[in-house]
């Protein structure tokens, strides 16, 4: 019997074991695909597995090439009884698995995977609670349907500052808005979540139901099972004032001087300003900056904005208009490139600080434009001191709340086309991170342990860098809701 299956050729060999043994024993595109069958099998017929055509490529195609990966099969589950069911499939043949809202992470396999992807597509409900002035919102949106769905009740959320962004990362991972000076983040506004749990079961997750998971899911994206729908507290939204100026190279030092009087004297809550310098090695290395200016009402204060509006622009975008026309009149980023992000927390942005990241910019847009970048921006958000000041409860992040913690915020972003680039930006991009952080230490800010944002945080980012002290109590909330590690078989920060 040995020496007749020696003689019989590898290939059949393991067509049998494909076909008799369980996925697991065979690990790869065959053994994906039972798990792909018996999924499709098993639920509801309202749900859909896709193995090819239109409906499955929308379903893989993500923001960034960085984090796409060709699914063996894309499943779209219409409820939670079918999530419960295919968790149970995928813990049975331990499948990989990516589960996948809007698809707005560059990090790679946070949403992408070559097992089975589930697109929450079909939740996409946002409905509007006028007595308890919440809003239930579908983690399978985008929230450019979010905010028009929410407008014809005069009534917003803490989501997303620019198109394209989904709901499930933005609100599990923090979530900065424009509105946050005024509210916080987007996990202090979560009033409840609905959770399927790694076993199948379904939940319902309140501070008051189950604190240890209302902790963890706040900033502990898919770790704990997967959230299909979030209710948050609303707030009301009028239009607002604000858009966008474009300036060029030689008016950099008065848009810097701008920024430092702005940011050590404006203490509205309903004021922010958003800076983006770029160097764009397209348009021949061309350094431009563009500020974004905004007010939580129809007009601003006079004299707020005065020194922005004062100097010499490029092309100006600046007018009263709804809270969703402001966000639809940003540029994006291209999609379908490469992309890596830094986070550098600040406390203030110095005038000598802005002196610096010019330099960053033209230094280091150079280097990795040598690499093959295509672009690299440095986007500067300042908040006010009271940015963490707005949750009642705590959350796995931000899971630190005092000084030392860093309000304001530098993000590093860089695009590129050609995967043979990656690790040279990739160090760069890193590199230049480190100098502005170690920069705002030297200048005397309190940020040498202050913690990163875990949604713009680069892949092999330490999790204690982003949750402190935080993860001992997160890593015991894990093994004692998932203690088959199914979601350890998803992608993304694993605790």
């Amino acid at each position: 019997m040995l020496m007749t299956l020696l003689q019989v050729p590898l290939a059949a060999i393991s067509g049998l074991i494909g076909i008799f043994a369980p996925a697991w024993l065979y690990p790869g595109e065959l053994g994906y695909k039972t798990t792909c069958h018996e999924i499709a099998t098993s639920v509801s017929s309202a749900s859909n597995v896709y193995y090819e055509g239109t409906p499955f490529k929308q379903d893989f195609e993500n923001w960034s090439q960085t984090n796409t990966e060709i699914p063996t099969c894309a499943f779209e589950p219409a409820n939670t009884q079918d999530v419960g069911i295919a968790l149970q499939i995928l813990a049975k043949y331990k499948t990989p698995f990516a589960v996948r809202s809007g698809g707005h992470s560059p990090n790679p396999g946070f949403s992408s995977t070559h097992g089975v992807l589930i697109v929450l597509r079909s939740f996409s409900q946002v409905v509007y609670d006028q007595n308890a002035k919440t809003a239930t919102i579908g983690m399978g949106l985008v929230w450019d349907d979010v905010f028009p769905a929410l407008e014809q009740y005069n009534v917003t959320v803490i989501g997303g500052r620019s198109s394209g962004v989904g709901v499930g990362g933005f609100v599990l991972g923090g979530g900065y808005s424009y509105l946050s000076n005024q509210y916080g983040l987007s996990v202090d506004d979560i009033v409840s979540l609905e959770l399927v749990m790694p076993n199948g079961t379904v939940a319902h997750i309140t501070s008051s139901s189950n604190p240890d998971l209302f902790f963890g899911l706040r900033g502990g994206f898919n770790n704990f099972g997967i959230v299909t729908t979030v209710t948050m507290k609303t707030h009301h939204q009028s239009q607002v004032w604000g858009g966008s100026i474009l300036y060029t190279w030689d008016q950099w030092e008065e848009v810097n001087k701008a920024t430092a009087s702005f940011v050590s004297k404006v203490t509205d809550p309903k004021a922010s300003i958003y800076v983006t310098v770029e160097y764009i090695h397209l348009v021949h290395g061309m350094p431009v900056m563009m500020v974004t200016l905004f007010y939580d009402a129809p007009t601003h204060p006079d004299g707020m904005f005065d020194e922005f509006l004062k100097i010499k622009y490029f092309k100006k975008d600046i007018t009263t208009r709804t809270f969703l026309n402001l966000l639809k009149s940003f540029p994006s980023t291209p999609p379908l490139i490469r992309i890596v992000t830094h986070w550098v927390p600040i406390e203030q942005f110095t005038l000598s600080m802005l002196r610096m990241i010019m330099n960053q910019t033209m230094v280091y847009g150079k280097k990795v434009s040598h690499a093959g970048a295509m672009f690299l921006s440095y986007d500067l958000t300042p908040f006010l001191p009271s940015l963490y000041d707005h949750s009642e409860t705590l959350s796995a992040f931000p899971p630190l709340r005092g000084p030392g913690q860093g309000h304001s915020f530098i993000e590093v972003i860089c695009g590129w086309e050609h995967e043979i680039s990656d690790e040279a930006i990739g160090k760069l991009t890193a590199e230049s991170a480190a100098y502005m952080k170690q920069f705002a230490v030297d200048a005397g800010q309190n940020v040498s342990n202050a913690l990163l944002y875990p949604n713009a945080a680069p892949s092999g980012t330490p999790l204690v860098d982003m949750y402190g002290d935080a993860l001992d109590r997160l890593r015991s909330i894990r093994a004692a809701v998932d203690p088959g590690d199914v979601m350890g078989r998803a992608g993304g920060w694993k605790f």
